[in-house]
Formats: C-alpha cells, structure tokens, sequence
C-alpha cells in the first residue's frame, strides 16, 4: 500500500449517490488522475491518500484510493486555494483573499471557534458569516463520521450511506441498534449490520439481533419462492443463522406480530409466518380475484353457434374440451386453461380471440416476458404485450415498480388473456389485478406442470388448487403435434413415462457420455458446427440450459469455456472485466434481476432514439453491442432491438448467457436446446425441472450426459416445496 498526499486541483467525475469519483491530485512530484470513493471532497482541498498505482487501458498511469484522510491547509497559499474553490457556497476567489489575508495562519480556526469574527472582513454580513460556519460544521462532521465508522469496518460507500440516512444520529444508533441499518438502508443486509454490530460489541443474544434475524429469514424465504414460512421451519432456519436455540427465537414472535412487523395465520393446523407485505399481498389479491368472477347470461345454442361459424371460417375443428373452454370464457368473468405443449392452447386463444372480436369487444393480449409476448403476436397475429407494459410501467421508486394502471386508473378493455401463467409471481399478478376493472373478463392460461415462478408465489398453482374459479384441463395431444417426440416425450416425462432413448427421432436427441469434460466437449460441436444447420438457426439462438449454477456442468463454469469458443478474445473486441467475469464486445448475456428504472431506447440507423421506455427484467437476454471505456458504459441490445445503456458500476446485474439455469428459461422457446445432464442434488433434479427443459425446445432437442440421471428424474417428483397462502386466502373469501 502506497501513500499520496496533494491538492484537489479539478474533479472530473463524481457519482453524487455513491461518491465514486475521479479527480485531479497535484502533490508535489506528480499531478496524478486518482479513482476511489471520494464523498463529500471538493477541490482545493488537501488530502492523504492510501492505495496503490494501476495502469488503465484507456487512461494510463492512475492512482486507486483505498482509504484518505482529508489534511486542514498547512500553509496561507493553501488556504486560499481551498476557501476559493467553491467547496464553501458564498465564497469566491477574491473574497478568500481578504478571508485569508485578515486572519493569516488563524484562518480555519476563526471559522471553527470565532465564525461571527468573519464579519470584520469586507463583503461578509454577520448572517454569511454563520452560513459559512454552518457548512464548515457539516463538512468536518461529516469526515468525523466517516473516521467513525471506518473504526468497525464500514466501507467508505457504505459509510456515505449511513451518513445521509442518520446525520450525527448514527453513533447512537449504531450503539444502540445497529440492525436498523438492515431496516433503513438499501443494499445492507442482516449479515453487514451483524457484522457491524459484533464489531461494536452487541451480544448475540440481543433481542435487536434475534428480531432482525428472523425478519431477515423471512426476506431470504421470499429469494426463495416462499411467501411465508411454517412457524417451526422458521424458528429452525433463524437459528442456524442466528447460531443460537430455537427456544431465543420463539418468544419473539408475538412481540414482532403486536408491532405490525410479520403476521402469523394458522393453515391446516400449522402456524405459518409471513413479512406483513406478502400476506397483506395475498389477501388483496384474493378478493380481486373474487370480485373478477362474475357469471354471464349467454344462451348455450348461440356460443355453439358461433363456435362452429369460427371453425369453418378458420378451417380447424376444436375438441370437447377446447369448446368448453371457450364457453367458460365467454359465460364467466375468470376462467384458467391449463394444458401441455401440443394441446391445443393457441387454438383455444385464437377462437376466444375471435368470438370476442366478432362481439365487439375490446382485447389486451399479454405474457410476462418478453419472449412469451412475442410468441404470443406471432401465434395469433394480434399485438401481445409484456404484463408491465400492458400497465404502462413508470419506474416507481427505487427498486419496486410503479405502474401507471392501477385502481385509480385501470385498464380500458372488455377482455384481458395473459398467457404462461405459470411465471408470474405474487408481486406481479397482485399488481395487475389492481388495473383490471370489475366486469373485465380475465382468462389465465398456463403449463401449471412448470416450474413456478421466478419470484415468490405460486399463484397459477394456487388459483387452481383453490378449486373457486372455473378451470378447463386441456389434456389431448393433436395429431400435428403427436409427430414430434419433443412434445411426446414431454409428456412422457410429465406422466412418470420411461422415454426411449434410442436416437431414431428427428428432434429429441440422447447422447450418452459420462465425463463433464467430454461433455462440454460435445456441447461445444453441436453448437458450433451440428445444429445451426439442422434447425436453421444461428448459433447464438442455440440455447444451453442446465440445472445448476455451480460444479462441472454449472452455469458458471460453462459459459467460461463456451466463451473462449463462441467469442473469442479478439484485438478488435473491447472487454471489460467485471469480478470473476471478463464481459467482451459480442457476448450473449442476461439480466439477473428485475430494474424497473433502466431506460431502454430503440434507434435509428443513425443512431437516434426513436421510441424510450423503462425497465429491463429478470431472464432478459441481450448481446452486448460496445464497451466504452471512456464513458464507463456498456450497451447492451436486447430483444425488439432495445438499446440499454450500463455503467460499469450496474454490471452486477448482468451474466454471460451461453448456458443458462433451466429456471432462468421459463417462458422462453429457442430453435434448439442442449442440455448437459451428469449428477446433482436430489431436491433439484426432479420431473419438473426437466418437463420445462424439454419444453423450451421448438425445433430439436439434444440432451448430452448420463442416461441413468435422466431416468431418475423422471422417477423423482419430489419437487421442492413452496410455500403460500393463496389457496387458503381464497377459500376463506368465499361469497365476497
């Protein structure tokens, strides 16, 4: 570690939320260009700097502060220097001439001990001169903070945060509560402020530690897919975090229930626990769902009758179930369709589609991703949109949507179908529901043998297991799509089936290996060299998907080695490297998590912004189109040729999309997909998992690994468990 010790002569970048900065520093060698988190320095001011040099590709020899201490001005010059650089509002540079001229060496101490002395200089009234005081006040104790929290560990960023938050409060809220932290401030979670909190000395039995880890357990069930926890199950995963006896946490409960901060509800006889939101969430939801469910007068031999002018029109001919589907569509203000691949649900749309057209009606089409939206306008030649468009996404507050439908302003239409149900969680539907007007007709249609949602909930699941609402079971496999084994062999797999693996198909390929490496090797021909040709795709469409994140046929371990083949290290492609990961002009990569705020642009050939709009999701696939160093920003394109504009700092929300997670596929359909398939944990390698990787595939589907694995998947139904409350929210809003 090195030490650097100058003037602030110019700075050129300030990030003001988290004080990233880059400046000019003249010491008295050098005028160096130094990087770092610099909060709250404004020029002229002197500092000590540790850290070390780094040569930047674009910008040479630079210097990256890990720590600095801002130095009172040793000498008249430098006093001056720093009083007229604007760091304090009202004085310029001639004024701290004369500031600095009258009181010499004794400068910074009149303005800290004698601020009303400054009156005596000319140009300063008495009201400027405690204004001045006041802002000097604010600056040193801002930097005292700083000094404060860098003592326990606190990084220079994160002490930023603290300070704007609390102001001088802190220190008594870090004695007393440091677990408010997790509370109050985005991006600090339970285990930094129980890291802090050791540091300052609070006991591990403190009803402040157990309180906050409990409700911590609860946010990490929600990552999980769970909107709440059985009461027992959640005293057992608190303790092994908190590391002290189920008993400690127990008797808080109550406690935390009388303040608003969870609810406890018994179902089935079994206490269960939620975060007051998700329960709050479900019941709402519930009600919306009740009230949506209105029955319609239609006689039966007029919607016959128009069935049958539909199918000669359209020259196809729907089964018992599709008719009835369409029937429980046009008699009742919710209906749910739920069926396979290959069953007929595009038809069953197309003809609800139709016969609502032919009354007149105003329809919305939407799906939650926008792959599925895009299918969607495909299959039925109507626009589709994503479900946050649908309702005119605004970017709300930082880190949760905001809608422009609501209640207040709902959608205008007479008929809503939202397809791949199955995807949207809790958060999404409730937030929906809330836009769609009472007399809308909503009709769900789903795979409810999907994996569930992304986020927490399992709503399609819930809605159908309630047994409130009138569900149609679309189970026939059609003759066109009784020819591919893809979908045969799906629902094979769906059925508990064995599936042959015997390579005759023209689409559903086993290619037995049992080595990871060999594996990824054959990975790598087919991608390259075998499928593009036989499905008339790009090998970048050719998808990889695979159970897990981690080990030898993980996500992050494949799309390394796909990398170096797929894209390769090139002098004419910039790269940026970004943790573990070096991203590189031309890589395929995806959105990790949902940001409702990030702008969007599609462009002209000249590069001008055409059409803007917000958020890019979770799931998200793009390729990334520059890297520009200078800027620090990396343009990623995704999907409908949107242009999203990263900077360095945002890279945390993107990763290398060669292979994917078979959850992160949901709702998408590739031309081919490969599937490495060797050994994992039982509770992850289930039926299910493996029903909505095959079910991706629109073309050609090649599974490369160990043969026995597959079949044990098929065997293992044990999916893992979600917990929710939908179900039972509905049942008890029986009659509403």
């Amino acid at each position: 570690m090195e030490t650097l010790k100058g003037y602030v002569e110019h700075i050129i970048y300030q990030n003001e939320e988290n004080g990233y900065t880059v400046l000019n520093l003249v010491s008295e060698e050098e005028e160096i260009t130094c990087v770092g988190i610099f909060h709250g320095v404004g020029e002229g001011e002197t500092l000590e700097l540790s850290g070390e040099y780094t040569d930047h590709p674009s910008y040479g020899r630079q210097f990256k502060m890990v720590s600095f201490q801002v130095k009172p001005p040793e000498d008249i010059l430098s006093m001056e220097r720093y009083l007229g650089s604007g760091a304090i509002k009202g004085i310029g540079a001639a004024l701290a001439t004369r500031i600095v001229r009258k009181f010499k060496q004794d400068t910074f101490r009149i303005i800290e001990e004698e601020p009303e002395r400054l009156a005596e200089v000319k140009g300063i009234s008495q009201r400027k001169a405690m204004e001045i005081a006041e802002q000097a006040e604010g600056k040193r104790e801002q930097r005292q903070a700083m000094i404060f929290l860098q003592q326990y560990g606190v990084s220079q960023s994160l002490a930023v945060k603290i300070y704007q938050t609390y102001g001088a409060e802190l220190y008594g809220i870090l004695k007393e509560n440091p677990y408010r932290l997790a509370d109050d401030i985005r991006g600090v979670g339970f285990r930094i402020a129980d890291e802090i909190a050791s540091r300052i000395g609070i006991h591990t039995d403190s009803d402040f530690r157990i309180r906050s880890g409990i409700l911590y357990t609860l946010i990490q069930a929600s990552l999980e897919g769970h909107t709440c926890l059985p009461k027992q199950l959640l005293s057992q995963k608190a303790s092994e975090l908190l590391k002290i006896e189920p008993e400690y946490i127990e008797k808080h409960y109550m406690d935390l229930a009388i303040n608003k901060k969870l609810v406890i509800k018994e179902m089935q006889d079994i206490p269960y626990i939620y975060a007051p939101s998700y329960y709050y969430m479900e019941m709402n939801t519930a009600v919306m769902l009740k009230r949506l469910d209105i029955s319609y007068d239609v006689p039966q031999i007029e919607i016959e009758s128009r069935i049958r002018s539909i199918e000669r029109s359209s020259d196809f001919e729907l089964d018992e179930l599709q008719v009835q589907a369409v029937r429980e569509a046009v008699c009742h203000g919710l209906v749910v369709i739920t069926g396979g691949p290959g069953t007929g649900k595009t038809t069953t749309i197309n003809t609800i589609i139709r016969y609502f057209e032919l009354e007149g009606m105003d329809i919305f089409l939407a799906a939650p991703t926008g792959r599925a939206a895009k299918r969607m306008s495909e299959t039925t030649g109507f626009e589709a949109k994503t479900i946050h468009r649908m309702l005119e996404l605004n970017g709300g507050v930082e880190d949760s949507a905001g809608f422009e439908r609501n209640e207040e302003n709902p959608l205008e239409t007479d008929v809503i179908i939202v397809d791949e149900m199955s995807m949207v969680d809790s958060s999404l539907m409730h937030s929906m529901l809330k836009a769609v007007a009472a007399g809308t007709r909503l009709i769900l249609v789903g795979d409810v043998n999907q994996l569930p949602s992304v986020g927490a909930g399992s709503v399609l699941k819930d809605i159908i297991e309630s047994e409130q609402f009138h569900v149609v079971r679309l189970t026939r496999i059609f003759r066109q799509a009784a020819q591919s084994d893809i979908i045969v062999n799906a629902h094979k797999i769906n059925g508990g089936e064995e599936v042959v693996l015997d390579n005759k198909s023209m689409d559903f390929f086993f290619l037995k290996r049992y080595d990871a490496n060999v594996i990824i090797s054959v990975v790598i021909q087919l991608i390259q060299q075998k499928l593009p040709g036989f499905v008339d795709a790009e090998p970048f469409d050719i998808q990889v998907l695979t159970p897990m994140r981690k080990g030898l046929l993980g996500v992050e371990r494949l799309n390394h080695i796909l990398q170096q083949y797929l894209n390769p290290q090139d002098k004419d492609k910039t790269e940026k490297e970004h943790g573990d990961i070096v991203f590189r002009e031309g890589d395929k990569v995806m959105q990790t998590k949902n940001n409702y705020q990030l702008e969007w642009e599609i462009r002209s050939k000249y590069g001008l912004a055409i059409e803007k709009g917000l958020g890019v999701f979770n799931g998200d696939m793009g390729i990334i189109r520059s890297i520009n160093h200078y800027q620090e920003t990396v343009t990623v394109e995704f999907e409908e040729c949107r242009m999203v504009d990263y900077s360095f700092k945002q890279m945390d929300e993107l990763e290398l999309a060669y292979a994917i997670t078979i959850h992160k596929s949901q709702g998408s359909e590739y031309p081919a997909v490969v599937i490495p398939l060797l050994t994992g944990p039982r509770m992850l390698m289930n039926r299910n998992l493996l029903y909505t990787a095959v079910t991706r595939a629109k073309k050609c589907v090649t599974l490369v690994g160990n043969d026995v694995t597959f079949q044990q998947m098929i065997a293992n139904t044990s999916e893992q468990k979600r917990y929710t409350g939908l179900r039972e929210r509905l049942k008890e809003t029986v009659g509403i």
